[in-house]
C-alpha cells in the first residue's frame, strides 16, 4: 500500500516544496509574506484559508520574536496541523454499522467503497455492499464487480428503481446474516440538483427507521484534483445530510492537495481516508501528521 507521505508528491513537489525553499537564512519581510500567500493559492488552500492561515503565522512571528525565515519552517506545520480536525474513532461499534456514500460522478465513488469493503474485510469484519445507485446500470454492474473482487455480497435492485428500497433490503439481508458492516452506495448526485438531494435524505430517513442511529458515519468521496470545487461539493452535500467525513480519492495523481485545509478550516470535517493509488489496498486511514510531512517534508528536516 502506498502511503500518504508517497501520494502527497506531486503537491510537495508542485507548490509546498516552494514555500519550504523559502524557508533560508534571510530574514522575514513583507515579500515573504506574499510568496506564501500566492504559493498557498496555487495549492489549492483556497483563499479564504489561505488568508487566516497566513494572519495566524504573521501573529505567531510577532508574539514569539521570530525574525529569520528559517524559523517558520517549524509553525508553518503547526498550523497547518491545527487547521485539520482530530479524526478520532469511527462511530462503527454497533451490532450492524451502517456507512452511507455520497459524491458527485466521476469522483471515484464506487472505487472507494470497493477498496473500503477490502479495509473492512481485512479486519475480519462481515460486509455487505448495497448498491443504491439505482439511476445507472453501470454503476450497480461496476459495484457488483468490486463485491465478486473483494469477496462480499452486494444487494442490487432493478435499474431505475426506488434507491431506498434497495437500502431497505440490505439492511435486512445484513441482519439476517450477522454482518458487521453495511456500506450504501448512492447515486453520483450533482450537487445543483435539488430533487436528487432530496432522494438522497429520502434514503438517509429509510435507514435510520431500520437500524437505530444510522447511518453511523456518511463519507463523502471527493476527487483530489477538483480542487476549491470539491469545498463547494462538500458545502452542498454537508447541507442535505449529515456528512461525518471525508474521503479523499485520487489523491496521488493530484497535486491539488491542499483542499483538505480548506475542508479542515471551514467545514471543520475531519477526512477519514485517502485514496493512495490504483489498487484495492490502496485507502488509507487518514492521518494528520503524516499529511503535514507529505506536504512539507520529514519532521527530521525542520
Amino acid at each position: 500500500m502506498k502511503s500518504i507521505f508517497e501520494s502527497l508528491r506531486k503537491t510537495r513537489n508542485s507548490v509546498f516544496g516552494q514555500i519550504v525553499n523559502l524557508f533560508g537564512a534571510g530574514e522575514i519581510d513583507d515579500s515573504t509574506w506574499e510568496d506564501i500567500e500566492s504559493l498557498l493559492i496555487q495549492g489549492d488552500v483556497g483563499v479564504e484559508t489561505t488568508l487566516a492561515l497566513v494572519e495566524r503565522l504573521r501573529h505567531r512571528v510577532e508574539a514569539e520574536g521570530i525574525y529569520r525565515t528559517q524559523n517558520l519552517h517549524r509553525v508553518l506545520r503547526e498550523e497547518i496541523r491545527s487547521l485539520m480536525p482530530d479524526p478520532g474513532p469511527l462511530n462503527l461499534d454497533w451490532p450492524l454499522a451502517v456507512v452511507l456514500i455520497v459524491g458527485v460522478n466521476g469522483s471515484g465513488k464506487t472505487t472507494s467503497i470497493g477498496k473500503l469493503a477490502a479495509h473492512y474485510k481485512a479486519q475480519g469484519k462481515k460486509v455487505v455492499l448495497a448498491a443504491a445507485d439505482t439511476f445507472r446500470a453501470a454503476a450497480m454492474d461496476q459495484l457488483e464487480v468490486w463485491g465478486t473482487r473483494v469477496g462480499v455480497p452486494v444487494i442490487k435492485g432493478p435499474e431505475g428503481g426506488d434507491p431506498s428500497a434497495v437500502a431497505f433490503d440490505a439492511m435486512k439481508h445484513a441482519q439476517a446474516h450477522s454482518a458487521d458492516v453495511l456500506i450504501v452506495d448512492t447515486a453520483g448526485r450533482l450537487h445543483t440538483q435539488h430533487n436528487l438531494m432530496s432522494e438522497l435524505e429520502k434514503v438517509q430517513r429509510v435507514i435510520s427507521r431500520r437500524v437505530a442511529w444510522a447511518p453511523h458515519e456518511t463519507f463523502l468521496v471527493l476527487d483530489a484534483a477538483t480542487g476549491q470545487n470539491g469545498l463547494i461539493q462538500a458545502q452542498q452535500f454537508f447541507a442535505a445530510v449529515k456528512v461525518t467525513g471525508i474521503i479523499l480519492a485520487k489523491l496521488d495523481g493530484s497535486s491539488r492537495g491542499g483542499m483538505v485545509l480548506s475542508i479542515g478550516h471551514q467545514l471543520h470535517l475531519p477526512v477519514r481516508f485517502v485514496g493512495t493509488g490504483e489498487h484495492i489496498e490502496d485507502l488509507a486511514p487518514f492521518d494528520p501528521e503524516a499529511f503535514c510531512d507529505g506536504l512539507l517534508g520529514d519532521r527530521s528536516d525542520t
